[in-house]
């Protein structure tokens, strides 16, 4: 979305795009299938600001810059003078003013993101902040079920676990009601609430407690961890696996008719079963490493397109 105070094009969150600008970037990552010029970029700086762990993200923004021609700068709170009581806000506010072309920002705090465009001039792209969204997960989502499936519209999906602390379930929510797609949210009632029902952008949001009800009429199982750093660990129920895990009993009553998905880390044997993980034949979790890497490169030249 473009800042009016300065016409950056920032992108804090999935909720709010447009069906077409969705779109758009989607198609940009497809172009890069075919592989990548290796100068799209060139000159121009990438800011990496992870302010909490992260394994897939950062490296597949770091990937993708690299494809792109572009130069890497990466920064964590251990390595870097947060460390000694700087805050997140004046550490970005030094990346911008040593004119780095792009902050990719990633914290444990809802609105950092929203609040350091707020403060900057160099375009920002959040990598998740806290329970609110996780944009880019959001779109190598919908790629990897694009990708699968064709188009979105009419599309079922389920998103399974802790929704109340996920991130990544709120920017899917919001980008796949935005491309038409109708999505189910499922969970015990401590790990998702009834405030989530209709919260997406048509408000034909349903909620579930009954993940056995729901699996046989959907096209797309998004399986979810739990937030333990989050406090998710204090709301799960005894018998989590039996209720709401992906078991090998569960998934072979499905006979691989659903898309089987997961952000990832996966905590085998909590959501997905390890035998499910190895022989599911329709799992797309690998998919949506790989595609991370092409999604990130449509943002970051989105983001970083010349006048």
């Amino acid at each position: 979305m473009t800042d009016p105070a300065n016409n950056n094009w920032n992108l804090l969150g999935l909720e709010g795009l447009s069906h077409a600008e969705i779109s758009e970037l989607l198609d940009v990552a497809s172009s890069f299938e075919g592989g990548f010029r290796g100068d799209e970029l060139a000159g121009r700086i990438v800011a990496n600001l992870f302010f909490e762990n992260s394994t897939r993200t950062r490296c597949s923004f770091e990937v993708a810059a690299s494809r792109l021609g572009a130069t890497s700068i990466n920064i964590t709170s251990t390595g870097s003078s947060v460390a000694k009581g700087e805050s997140e806000l004046e550490t970005a506010e030094q990346l911008d003013a040593m004119g780095v072309d792009v902050l990719i920002v990633r914290s444990s705090v809802n609105g950092t993101p929203q609040r350091l465009a707020a403060r900057c001039r160099t375009p920002i792209v959040n990598a998740g902040d806290g329970r609110h969204e996780h944009p880019t997960q959001g779109l190598l989502d919908l790629y990897t079920m694009r990708a699968q499936v064709g188009s979105l519209k009419g599309l079922k999906v389920a998103i399974v676990g802790d929704i109340s602390n996920s991130r990544v379930a709120r920017s899917n929510l919001h980008g796949l009601e935005s491309m038409g797609a109708h999505v189910t949210l499922v969970g015990p009632p401590g790990m998702v609430d009834e405030s989530f029902e209709g919260i997406g952008p048509h408000g034909q949001t349903v909620i579930s407690h009954d993940l056995d009800e729901v699996l046989p009429r959907v096209d797309v199982v998004m399986m979810l961890r739990i937030q333990r750093e989050r406090g998710g660990g204090s709301l799960i129920p005894p018998d989590y696996r039996g209720s709401y895990g992906l078991t090998a009993e569960r998934a072979g009553r499905l006979q691989g008719h659903q898309w089987l998905m997961h952000p990832g880390p996966v905590n085998p044997g909590v959501e997905i079963d390890r035998a499910v993980l190895d022989t599911y034949p329709r799992c797309l979790i690998s998919n949506q490493v790989a595609n991370g890497v092409l999604v990130r490169a449509a943002v970051l030249t989105r983001v970083l397109a010349r006048p």
